[in-house]
């Protein structure tokens, strides 16, 4: 079966006339669809946070084409910028600096630095190249809601908050990017995600990680709120295969047999890349079933699922 086939060249050139003018456009990466806006433009800046319904606590990432723009925002790009860029931009991994004055505050929640990614998807590389300008996108998706990796997720969740749709076929990472500070001599992972701890390790050499909850003023990093891609049925991490007595509800199997009856059972990929690809447009699929309640079962606690587990932990957390 073909691929469907992406935007025009001319739906990529009106999408970014649409932001050179202040509007909104969601467009796909590879890692969620996102909603874009012009970085530099803080009004336009601030119509994402209205339609997301976003606290402006939350910073957001900046989107760019490549090195050269993304050293444009910075004040300074250490030789782990240089080194990490070199290895895995275009993809997956947001490198957190020192940001220059011409990005609003807005866009980094008032912090001194911002986070800064070259997505892999072609059709964001398009949209970028094509409106010369940095573009600030967070998950086109309402706060602390399922993240969408198609563009009918991006339809039903914000509707006609969003100016224009760029369609470029399901995600295919389907988490979020890895988010890693370098503002300070030792670099952190403040968010774990498309591109792992030991990747990144093999490359500079040892990281730390935020510890604790974040404050609660300016988060460092976006995605850091207890409760976040969630959906709206309730969600339930368990363990081997015990599931809640009542109600109707579905079970996404990992290694464990359910132990009680689920009105459906989705057998996850045992391989956790296979399983974040899919993880969110399952979810999707499940909550428009008006179900009780969506059980998983809790992936290992292994360096290479620590990306899915922080997406369930958060989702299933009630604050």
């Amino acid at each position: 079966m073909n691929a469907a086939p992406g935007p025009s060249a001319q739906e990529i050139r009106h999408a970014a006339a649409l932001l050179r003018e202040g509007k909104l456009v969601a467009f796909p990466t590879e890692t969620v669809y996102g909603l874009g806006a012009n970085a530099l433009d803080e009004a336009a800046v601030a119509r994402i946070f209205e339609a997301k319904g976003r606290p402006t606590s939350s910073p957001i990432i900046v989107h760019v084409s490549g090195v050269e723009m993304a050293r444009s925002l910075v004040t300074e790009w250490p030789p782990a910028a240089e080194l990490l860029a070199r290895q895995f931009w275009p993809g997956p991994l947001t490198l957190v600096l020192k940001k220059q004055q011409a990005v609003p505050s807005l866009v980094t929640a008032g912090l001194e630095t911002v986070g800064v990614r070259m997505p892999a998807h072609p059709v964001a590389q398009a949209l970028i190249e094509a409106a010369q300008l940095p573009v600030a996108a967070p998950s086109a998706n309402r706060f602390t809601q399922l993240s969408p990796t198609t563009a009918q997720h991006v339809r039903e969740g914000l509707g006609k908050r969003v100016d224009y749709i760029l369609d470029g076929g399901p995600c295919s990472v389907g988490i979020e990017s890895t988010v890693l500070s370098l503002a300070e001599p030792i670099p952190v992972l403040l968010r774990p995600g498309g591109i792992s701890r030991q990747q990144i390790e093999a490359v500079i050499g040892a990281i730390s990680q935020v510890s604790g909850a974040p404050a609660a003023s300016a988060h460092p990093a976006p995605g850091m709120h207890p409760r976040h891609y969630s959906p709206r049925t309730r969600l339930l991490l368990v363990r081997n295969g015990e599931l809640p007595r009542t109600g109707a509800g579905a079970y996404l199997q990992l290694q464990h047999s359910p132990l009680h009856e689920a009105r459906e059972t989705i057998a996850m990929p045992l391989d956790p890349h296979a399983y974040a690809a899919q993880l969110y447009r399952v979810l999707h699929e499940l909550d428009a079933r008006s179900y009780d309640w969506i059980a998983v079962d809790t992936p290992p606690d292994t360096p290479d699922w620590e990306a899915v587990r922080d997406r369930l932990r958060r989702a299933a957390c009630n604050e």
